[in-house]
């Protein structure tokens, strides 16, 4: 009788085969682990001040989940509107009308009289001030909303743009990422600037020469030969020549003639951003000038882009620009001459109390670009 053959085994392959592919599928998912973990890693201890939290959300838009951090984002501050603190008077108020203080900034919403007078800063070298600021609130919807500015008197300053560790590039840029040393007993102000580049069709220039290109039309920050700090469109308010020592830009004006650029709550075209982003109650600022070029800072949490813009005009700006928005990335400190006896030549107080960033932020190397002021 003739014996059936059992049919080719199916059984695994021999145990050193399937020790090799094991090892080999170890080895490519520790790799898939391995390479963002030290990308991840790196970012946590670039070079340049940064708290963590902003590091890790920079890290994730920067690796392809900006889409998950604004639909995070557009959710939470769509539906959440924070109320801000009132900032603590350090100095004199400024009766209303005083010659050279600009004028009491009637906000959206007035109950307690202190609202919008302005407080005086650090003098200047001609023994006026320098620097005034205010708090008002620019929401007549949302009456917890505080908002706060600084107005500097034009020919009382000189400006500096200084460059990041990472921010316009990682590029070689003088400044060391900080206010200079020389600087610091001359401070009057610094401040952000705006929006990481990679969220901006605009450009930077510093030391002549460009990080990007300036782009004509766009919002432009100007420092002249003067030191003086221009605020306009690239092209018709602020124009460049051999004098301009840096500039920076962030998309367009939000306020122009005096008033909000028409468009801002539909923001359809995109001009200020995405549509939702720029929707979301959350830290922002602004910087613009007034009719005779002094210079205005506005923030405050809570504001969307329309009430941004309202806040730099009901603080005296002709016309505006946005700079950064959301916690960590709105800065501003005045800056006033310490007691005497005290170890810093200068001492700073934070615009709006709830900042969340120190005083003295840009005294040490800072990943982001940033404005500083010194009194001439």
């Amino acid at each position: 009788m003739t014996q059936l053959q059992e049919p080719p085994s199916l059984a695994a392959p021999p145990a050193p085969r399937r020790r090799r592919t094991r090892r080999w599928i170890a080895l490519g998912t520790a790799c898939v682990v391995a390479v963002p973990a030290v990308s991840f890693g790196q970012a946590m201890v670039a070079p340049g001040a940064a708290p963590a939290s902003v590091r890790a959300v920079e890290w994730v838009r920067d690796h392809g989940g900006g889409h998950l951090v604004d639909l995070a984002e557009n959710w939470w501050f769509s539906r959440h509107v924070p109320h801000g603190a009132v900032p603590a008077v350090r100095g004199a108020e400024v009766p209303a009308g005083t010659p050279d203080a600009p004028p009491v900034v009637h906000g959206a919403v007035t109950e307690s009289g202190v609202e919008g007078h302005w407080t005086a800063g650090r003098l200047g070298r001609d023994g006026e001030p320098a620097l005034y600021t205010t708090w008002f609130r620019p929401d007549a919807a949302e009456p917890g909303v505080v908002a706060a500015a600084a107005w500097i008197r034009a020919g009382s300053y000189t400006a500096h743009l200084v460059a990041g560790t990472k921010e316009p590039d990682t590029g070689s840029w003088p400044g060391g990422a900080r206010v200079a040393p020389k600087d610091v007993p001359n401070l009057l102000a610094t401040f952000n600037a705006g929006f990481k580049f990679h969220d901006t069709p605009g450009g930077f220039f510093e030391d002549g020469r460009s990080s990007r290109p300036l782009v004509d039309g766009l919002a432009t920050a100007a420092v002249e030969s003067s030191g003086a700090l221009q605020v306009g469109a690239l092209g018709s308010d602020v124009t460049l020549d051999a004098g301009t020592t840096a500039a920076r830009q962030n998309l367009h004006l939000v306020v122009d003639d005096g008033a909000p650029v028409p468009g801002l709550s539909a923001n359809g075209s995109g001009r200020w951003g995405t549509a939702h982003n720029q929707g979301q109650f959350t830290w922002r600022s602004g910087l613009g000038v007034d009719a005779a070029g002094d210079l205005v800072y506005a923030a405050g949490n809570g504001l969307d882009l329309v009430h941004l813009a309202d806040a730099l005009v009901e603080a005296g700006a002709v016309r505006g620009m946005e700079l950064d928005m959301h916690s960590g990335m709105v800065s501003f400190s005045s800056w006033v001459p310490a007691p005497a006896g005290s170890k810093e030549p200068v001492e700073p107080a934070k615009l709006l109390p709830d900042m969340t960033r120190e005083a003295d932020r840009y005294l040490a190397p800072d990943q982001r670009d940033f404005f500083y002021l010194t009194v001439d």
